[in-house]
């Protein structure tokens, strides 16, 4: 099996709404439906779990039955941060999926990702164990050096990686449990990848792309309006 696990518990307060930004309409629809359903029409997933902020629980399961998103299995409700918000999500499957099933983690605000990307990143990690997409940086590189930049940094040496970060499911649980053990969890940026990382795994690289975003600021989210009337003009 393939089971995204969208994370819908974080609160967005630099959009600037009076809601979590997954829950923002856009053209009359809710940010996190958009994100649902670009895995819901994936041919290759097979279920869906959402791990949401408390307080909209409730409101998610209207929002499944009204958009007929079928392949959401599972809602289970975030934790205080990132990291538990995805280790609620693992629990949650335990007992539910074998060793060798792919689970996906994805942001409930990045509703740009594209069914190539969902491919790619399932197929390097059924080949790998993991993986999370990636590409080079389109714009030129400099050091941070206060009010200046000193050193140029070459972007062939760099990779911006993305979601969704992709997992045997053995293998994600196995490293939440030792992240755990070693009281780990709080010392890494809000990413499974950053705790990669830290416990010295290797990270294997899938297709990305630059549309590929998660919406952080209201400009974000005028940004995907257009999106999504671009693409119903294309329809």
């Amino acid at each position: 099996m393939n089971v995204p696990i969208i994370l819908a518990g974080g609160v967005g307060s630099r959009v600037g709404a009076d809601m979590p930004k997954q829950f923002i309409e856009i053209l009359g629809k809710p940010v996190l439906v958009y994100t649902i359903e670009a895995f819901q029409n994936h041919p290759e997933i097979d279920a869906i779990e959402v791990v949401c902020i408390k307080s909209h629980i409730d409101y998610l399961k209207g929002l499944v039955d009204k958009y007929n998103l079928d392949k959401v299995k599972w809602i289970t409700p975030g934790g205080e941060d990132f990291q538990h918000s995805v280790i609620n999500g693992i629990n949650n499957l335990k007992g539910k999926l074998s060793d060798d099933d792919i689970v996906l983690v994805h942001y409930g605000a990045s509703p740009f990702v594209s069914e190539d990307i969902i491919t790619d990143a399932v197929r390097v990690a059924k080949e790998k164990g993991n993986s999370s997409p990636a590409i080079s940086s389109p714009l030129l590189l400099g050091s941070n050096d206060g009010e200046k930049s000193l050193n140029w940094i070459d972007r062939d040496q760099v990779m911006i990686l993305n979601a969704p970060q992709c997992f045997k499911f053995r293998y994600v649980c196995e490293l939440y449990d030792e992240a755990i053990e070693k009281d780990l969890i709080s010392k890494v940026e809000p990413h499974t990848t950053t705790l990669m990382y830290l416990m010295g795994h290797e990270i294997y690289l899938s297709k990305g792309n630059q549309t590929n975003i998660k919406i952080t600021t209201k400009e974000d989210l005028d940004l995907f309006k257009g999106y999504v009337l671009m693409k119903k003009s294309e329809e």
